[in-house]
């Protein structure tokens, strides 16, 4: 029998979860920051779509993004922020079902570009977003690294 996964909006308590899963990917422990943004992303808010998949009631994956309006020249768009999928349900189609239901949630909107950033080098990632028709954009991420005091 064939058991069915789940594509639901986030939930407080789902924190844990996520947590843990992200953990599993980074290969580090997450501090309570962490838990607190993904606990502030579960509050209704008509501008995020924070999604998770759910199998036997158990969260295997996660994908929050949100609505940005303001950017360099950017038009109105949506921005995946951060996404995992538990190791074991990995290559499952996990994250593809996630992903298309946040995209239908934008769609419906009436947002028509969807961007986020990925390292050069997490060649799995970047494969699953190319594989969700997802390209190079025009605009170059920059960063500056501050001194801690």
């Amino acid at each position: 029998m064939e058991r069915k996964i789940c594509i639901r909006r986030l939930k407080e308590e789902d924190s844990d979860a996520i947590s843990e899963i992200y953990s599993l990917i980074t290969k580090k422990a997450v501090n309570a920051d962490f838990k607190k943004l993904v606990q502030e992303h579960a509050q209704e808010n008509e501008h995020e779509a924070p999604f998770v998949a759910e199998l036997d009631g158990r969260v295997i994956g996660f994908m929050i993004s949100y609505i940005v309006t303001l950017g360099f020249g950017a038009e109105k768009s949506a921005y995946i922020a951060t996404m995992g999928i538990h190791p074991r349900f990995m290559g499952e189609g996990v994250g593809a079902g996630i992903a298309r239901e946040v995209l239908s949630f934008y769609k419906a909107l009436g947002i028509t570009r969807v961007c986020t950033s990925v390292r050069w080098d997490s060649t799995d990632i970047l494969s699953f977003f190319k594989t969700m028709g997802f390209e190079r954009s025009s605009f170059i991420n920059l960063k500056k690294d501050l001194d801690v005091l």
